[in-house]
């Protein structure tokens, strides 16, 4: 795909909103709606469920079809996402490899199956289209909790998750698929579900710093393309934003402390933690604050119009809204750079 001929000087301000919008849609071809998201809101990538996926050659078609959609109407290549855990969270079941997923690979402690994971999905999906997949699930679920997150993990050993979250990033990124880790800084510690409502976390920095962020820098260390945020309030770290409003938590710990230079996104912004609590503008404002780079919408066709409406009114009257958003754009134009490497038709 022509990524090289895009830069952010040469991008009109409605891409430069568009671009750190990455988005969910109904159908299982390239429509009237999907049309107007990369044609009107400029979107930089989209995310499949599996609403969007009938069979292998159909996903290839739809892929391609948005593809070419983006690059005629002058828009970069769009980042094409998908959640592909294995386990209970997997998008693309048969003919695709189905399998158990990191409750299993942890409870062997096998390197290997999480290289085999790594491997093989990732030429599953670089076969049909998709270039991104959002996993692993860094997340460590200690002894004593209930956590929502039990059959989602590789366990409660803060060394064993980074370590078989550093085979799977690095096995899908040497075949070409970029890694995204989640959900920093960590919500295996909690019982609540982030679906639903909001959830609110007490524990000490000091107990995440060794815990919970343990896997997230060994991630880092491995070169993980992007970083996913949770939508949680860690109560220790800031009491009032939740990590995916949270200049705190994505930019001051996550790019300033930890160093990450990668993409930094937010969960689904449909979620009730979100969407029951703030609203959009609020969301948008926090958001450009904490210097995050790609806003992830799923479901709500009019939150994304509103959200695009709004990165595209700071980036217009905010001098330091638009230096944000310009640098934010790099990032994704630079992972764009990466991944993509297919001509669209």
């Amino acid at each position: 795909m022509e990524v090289d001929k895009y830069d952010t000087d040469s991008l009109t301000d409605e891409q430069l909103a568009g671009q750190r919008l990455m988005v969910g849609f109904r159908g299982k071809a390239l429509d009237d709606d999907l049309r107007f998201m990369i044609r009107e809101m400029h979107v930089g990538g989209l995310i499949l469920f599996k609403r969007n996926v009938s069979d292998p050659s159909q996903m290839t078609e739809l892929c391609q079809a948005a593809q070419a959609c983006a690059v005629q109407s002058g828009n970069p290549p769009l980042m094409i996402a998908i959640d592909q855990e294995g386990g209970p969270v997997a998008r693309l079941g048969p003919p695709f490899t189905v399998f158990p997923g990191n409750r299993a690979i942890g409870a062997a402690r096998s390197e290997k199956s999480a290289r085999e994971f790594g491997t093989i999905t990732a030429l599953e999906l670089k076969g049909v289209g998709i270039s991104m997949n959002f996993a692993p699930v860094l997340d460590v679920a200690p002894h004593g909790f209930n956590s929502i997150m039990t059959d989602r993990v590789f366990g409660a050993e803060p060394e064993l998750v980074a370590y078989l979250g550093k085979a799977v990033i690095e096995t899908l990124q040497n075949n070409r698929i970029a890694a995204t880790g989640k959900h920093f800084p960590g919500i295996g510690r909690t019982i609540a579900d982030s679906h639903i409502d909001l959830p609110y976390l007490d524990v000490e920095s000091q107990i995440l710093d060794s815990t919970d962020l343990v896997p997230f820098r060994a991630a880092i260390k491995s070169g993980v393309e992007a970083m996913m945020l949770a939508h949680v309030v860690y109560r220790d770290l800031d009491s009032e934003w939740p990590a995916s409003l949270s200049t705190v938590i994505a930019r001051d710990l996550l790019r300033e402390t930890m160093g990450f230079n990668g993409i930094i996104m937010t969960d689904d912004l449909d979620m009730g933690a979100i969407d029951k609590h703030f609203d959009v503008e609020t969301t948008v404002r926090r958001i450009s604050d904490a210097e995050i780079d790609i806003v992830l919408i799923c479901h709500d066709r009019l939150k994304m119009e509103k959200a695009y409406r709004a990165l595209l009114k700071a980036v217009r009257e905010s001098e330091d809204a638009s230096r944000k958003a310009t640098v934010s754009v790099k990032r994704v134009l630079n992972l764009k750079r990466k991944y993509l490497r297919v001509v669209a038709s």
